[in-house]
């Protein structure tokens, strides 16, 4: 994440990024699917239960949502134009250095939880952020009063103790940054931790109380996609290159490409082995001798549980 610092000052000052901003709209798209069951949280953390089972952080189990936000804040700012004139304008949805999360609690979107991201007292956390950085001055909108309390749910719930403190996250023990924006190998200490998180993590939302308000889309964009969900390791682990790219159009998952798609689904598989699949071994067998250098050492310490060198399995909500 080197663009925090290649970025300085921009993310934090938006006429530093946008010459002319006088004020910054913010906004907030709710994305749980349509569909959603009413006790949502407890059928998410029955998956971490079933460790042949590959889970999908559930954002990314339906459409791409920069494209849909960014189309939807775009159509607003026309809007916006057609009531006020013309504006210089620029829209944003975690597409550029900013500081989202802040810029919604300052705007009133609702509060910074303890895991550092945004809750509302009506919505819980389960939306995306957007912005729209405009050269028009706009009355402030004044921020919300916190409503944590005394609850360390999320804190105590992260399998990787990557919420140091209340809104201090530690990024590179978190297994949404794991999975999906890092890069080359996983650190070994979070590999069992990982458990069958293929793609993101959504536990300090699942246990967080407020998440009990969270609303569904009313997007079908947002629907969940059939390969994306609920689907066996070995058979997300056996797609092509070719396969990955057919079933990830116009998914967010798409971004971190086939290589790193098999990564994670190694050590996935490596964690179902520990846990008794049997099965796993042969699909991980398949992709031993695979050209990547990367996808071959996490292969290797999966498999390493036949040798007894990876050890026991720990509770998905173990300790390191």
């Amino acid at each position: 994440m080197h663009y925090m610092a290649a970025h300085g000052t921009r993310r934090a000052r938006p006429a530093e990024l946008v010459p002319g901003t006088v004020s910054v709209i913010t906004a907030r798209m709710d994305y749980l699917p349509r569909d959603t069951p009413g006790e949502w949280q407890q059928v998410e953390f029955s998956r971490l239960d079933r460790p042949s089972e590959a889970v999908v952080s559930l954002y990314a189990r339906g459409r791409d949502y920069h494209k849909v936000l960014r189309s939807r804040l775009a159509r607003l700012a026309v809007r916006i134009e057609e009531e006020v004139g013309p504006i210089g304008h620029r829209v944003f949805t975690d597409s550029a250095p900013v500081l989202e999360a802040e810029l919604a609690a300052r705007s009133g979107q609702g509060w910074r939880g303890k895991h550092t991201l945004v809750l509302d007292r009506q919505g819980g956390s389960m939306f995306f952020l957007g912005e729209i950085y405009v050269d028009m001055a706009l009355p402030p909108t004044a921020p919300v009063t916190p409503h944590c309390g005394s609850c360390s749910a999320c804190i105590d719930i992260c399998p990787t103790r990557a919420i140091l403190a209340p809104g201090r996250l530690d990024a590179r023990r978190c297994i949404s940054y794991l999975t999906i924006e890092h890069p080359g190998s996983i650190p070994p200490e979070f590999r069992r931790l990982i458990g069958n998180r293929i793609y993101g993590c959504d536990d300090c939302q699942l246990a967080c109380p407020w998440n009990k308000f969270a609303v569904r889309s009313t997007l079908p964009d947002f629907d969940v996609r059939a390969p994306l969900s609920a689907r066996p390791l070995a058979e997300l682990f056996a797609w092509t290159e070719q396969d990955f790219l057919r079933h990830t159009e116009g998914s967010p998952i798409r971004r971190i490409g086939h290589e790193r798609w098999l990564r994670n689904l190694a050590v996935a598989l490596g964690n179902a082995l520990r846990a008794g699949d049997l099965a796993a071994r042969d699909a991980l067998l398949a992709r031993r001798e695979h050209p990547s250098a990367l996808v071959r050492e996490h292969v290797e310490w999966a498999l390493a549980v036949d040798s007894g060198d990876a050890g026991s399995a720990p509770d998905h909500r173990g300790e390191l």
